[in-house]
């Protein structure tokens, strides 16, 4: 069952990078205080790097200036490759890049994607969420290959 507004973020531990490697996160440290979490289906892939992660990147004043405490964005990849994927796009301090390396959380929210067709594997669908203190505000899921609701313009619009 795909989560929704009203819900708590399931419990489920992913990834991000550490001064000395990768790093475990719970989702309820996660999730304490007003969050936006978009995730994408791949690092480096072609919507995700020209669109979806450039927009909060260029969005994120505008939208922590509404009272967000901070941008995650989640893609079920490993640590190493969301921290060089955060690099590469210079997301500096701007979003939060975790690593949903097993997809446990993105399965737990009942978001998850199977890409086994395109040699994928299992991944997350495009979706944007804002969240408080663990429980799901707004929810904004693409429609198969769509990019327009889980964008940092709607997301901002939103807020």
């Amino acid at each position: 069952m795909t989560i929704k507004a009203g819900d708590k973020i399931p419990d489920a531990t992913v990834m991000h990078m550490g001064g000395s490697g990768p790093e475990p996160v719970k989702s309820g440290d996660l999730f304490k205080g007003k969050v936006v979490l978009f995730s994408v289906p791949g690092a480096f892939t072609p919507t995700c790097s020209a669109k979806h992660l450039p927009g909060f990147v260029e969005k994120a004043d505008e939208i922590k200036a509404k009272g967000v405490d901070k941008i995650v964005c989640m893609a079920v990849n490993d640590a190493f490759v969301m921290n060089a994927w955060g690099k590469d796009q210079n997301v500096g301090d701007k979003v939060e890049m975790i690593a949903d390396g097993n997809g446990d959380l993105t399965r737990a929210m009942g978001l998850s994607l199977d890409g086994t067709g395109f040699g994928l594997g299992e991944r997350g669908q495009r979706f944007a969420l804002v969240a408080k203190d663990g429980v799901v505000e707004q929810l904004f899921v693409e429609e198969g290959g769509a990019f327009q609701v889980s964008s940092a313009e709607n997301v901002l619009k939103n807020l």
